[in-house]
């Protein structure tokens, strides 16, 4: 009897392990699946901004916030809701994240003002925060087997990069066919076709031990959203006074190094920020940040110069920047190749130089189309900043040991997020400074209107549109004056991208670390 009873639970546990080995790759797909929705809606709103801006009419600081608030949000509690994933257990908040995610996008596709797609766009962020460190996790998880894991892992990384290299191409298509709130709805009957999926197909997860430290997780995320806050409403010009916008600024400051002090001496802090005492693992995060940052921000402000400058459609506009996006598919097919041959100094440099030199000749544009130089621009903007982006997560994996590894992937993860939501942040900014002085009183348009014109370029294409005679002379003039503002964030930017390269020759070893394991090679970034 006892030996039926054996031989039973030995044939169970062979059927679960092959039911194990059968499902991985379903786990894996349903994953990607996860991760791609996240990546898409970073960038999905950057086409549909001038429909979004005729629909309800937000200010410049207002539409900041609904382009921004995503991976403002994404970012500080990407390490939070990791570490509670790990307490106690990933499976529950991927499928959490869902139900936060679905009910997000419904209310932001028929959200009536800009505060309720602000508060929505806020919302999909706790979502994809829930979701994201997951993803990743529980590849590690499924995956035993290091050759296969390798593969997962490659799999995992060119869906996060390929998502958001085509959320511009899909928000076009939906705002050209149908209207920009489907860009958000088309998520719920997707989610609603995976939440059942993941009910059935996901595992368990082993839980931690260690105990979960609730202040760092609201140090980190208030003091991000306060920086961000600050850097808004002191470029506005309105909303706060300057001097309160200041104070908001440096109280998101004092937050943060409270936070980053906290975390030195907890035994398990939130955030492994003792990794930033390797020169070559800070070097890599900094890269890593200023590269993402100068690149969500700048196709933004560009994804605007095509459709209210050029005058192009959503979908022309999406078809323009697409050498963009196959650039950065490529770049990043190509990182490893380039990295071997080249070494790491030179990868890193060599592609944060090219994005820079790429950069360059916008400077000369006005607002006469340069559809030949303008493709060759974008496809070494995309190529330059993906191979550099790669090569900096191999430095950060390379230079920790196995037992840091995931604090290092949190880390590049939050840097990936934080990077993008200060460069909408701070060039988008930059703009709306430069942007509204450069809007001279045209005449016949009332003082009210004139305002409300220089708010944004696409609030002056909409009282352009409702002003007569007046609103050519108008919409030339801020066509203009945005690509005044549009070449004050491309200085930034060069000049950010000069600097960093010029850090990456200074620091960098020119071959990469020896990793101390197998597993510390494993990339750890979201490619946002």
């Amino acid at each position: 009897m006892i030996m039926v009873s054996v031989e039973s639970a030995s044939v169970r546990t062979a059927d679960a392990q092959r039911e194990h080995r059968a499902n991985r790759w379903s786990v894996l797909v349903l994953l990607c699946f996860s991760l791609l929705l996240i990546a898409v809606d970073a960038t999905v709103l950057h086409i549909a901004v001038p429909a979004l801006t005729a629909a309800l009419e937000p200010s410049s600081v207002q539409l900041l916030w609904i382009i921004d608030s995503y991976s403002l949000v994404v970012a500080p509690l990407l390490v939070t809701f990791g570490t509670l994933g790990d307490r106690y257990g990933r499976r529950p908040f991927v499928l959490g994240g869902y139900v936060v995610f679905g009910l997000a996008s419904l209310s932001a596709a028929f959200a009536a003002t800009p505060l309720a797609l602000i508060v929505s766009r806020a919302f999909l962020g706790v979502g994809g925060a829930m979701i994201m460190p997951a993803t990743l996790s529980i590849i590690r998880q499924v995956f035993t087997d290091r050759r296969e894991r390798a593969i997962a892992l490659g799999v995992w990384s060119a869906v996060a990069a390929a998502g958001a290299a085509v959320g511009p191409l899909i928000g076009g298509v939906l705002v050209e066919h149908l209207w920009w709130g489907a860009v958000f709805l088309i998520n719920v009957p997707l989610l609603l076709v995976a939440l059942p999926l993941a009910v059935r197909i996901l595992p368990a997860s082993r839980r931690a031990d260690h105990p979960w430290d609730g202040l760092s997780a609201v140090l980190s995320t208030l003091g991000i959203l306060a920086v961000a806050f600050g850097l808004k409403e002191a470029g506005s010009g309105h909303s706060l006074g300057r001097g309160l916008s200041l104070a908001v600024l440096l109280g998101g400051v004092a937050l943060l190094v409270w936070f980053v002090r906290r975390q030195r001496r907890l035994p398990f802090p939130l955030l492994d920020v003792g990794l930033f005492a390797q020169r070559g693992f800070a070097t890599g995060v900094g890269c890593v940040l200023l590269a993402i940052f100068a690149l969500v921000g700048l196709e933004l402000m560009l994804a605007q110069y095509l459709q209210l400058v050029l005058g192009l459609s959503p979908l022309e506009a999406a078809v323009r920047m697409l050498p963009l996006m196959v650039a950065a598919i490529a770049g990043g097919l190509a990182a490893a190749h380039v990295l071997g041959h080249v070494g790491l100094r030179a990868t890193v440099g060599g592609g944060l130089a090219l994005t820079a030199l790429s950069l360059t000749p916008v400077l000369a544009w006005g607002t006469e189309p340069h559809p030949v130089m303008l493709a060759v621009c974008f496809m070494g903007i995309g190529f330059g900043v993906e191979v550099a982006l790669l090569a900096a997560s191999d430095t950060i994996m390379a230079t920790v040991p196995e037992s840091r590894a995931g604090g290092a992937a949190a880390i590049e993860e939050t840097a990936y997020e934080l990077g993008a939501g200060l460069g909408i942040a701070v060039l988008g900014t930059i703009t709306t400074i430069v942007y509204a002085p450069s809007l001279t009183t045209v005449p016949g348009i009332p003082a009210g209107l004139m305002a409300q014109a220089r708010e944004s370029l696409a609030g002056a294409a909409h009282v352009a549109g409702e002003t007569g005679a007046s609103g050519a002379e108008l919409l030339d003039a801020a066509r203009m004056a945005f690509v005044t503002a549009l070449h004050s964030t491309i200085i930034v930017s060069v000049a950010l991208l000069a600097l960093t390269a010029l850090a990456v020759a200074l620091l960098l070893p020119r071959h990469g670390s020896t990793p101390a394991s197998a597993d510390a090679e494993e990339p750890g970034g979201v490619r946002t």
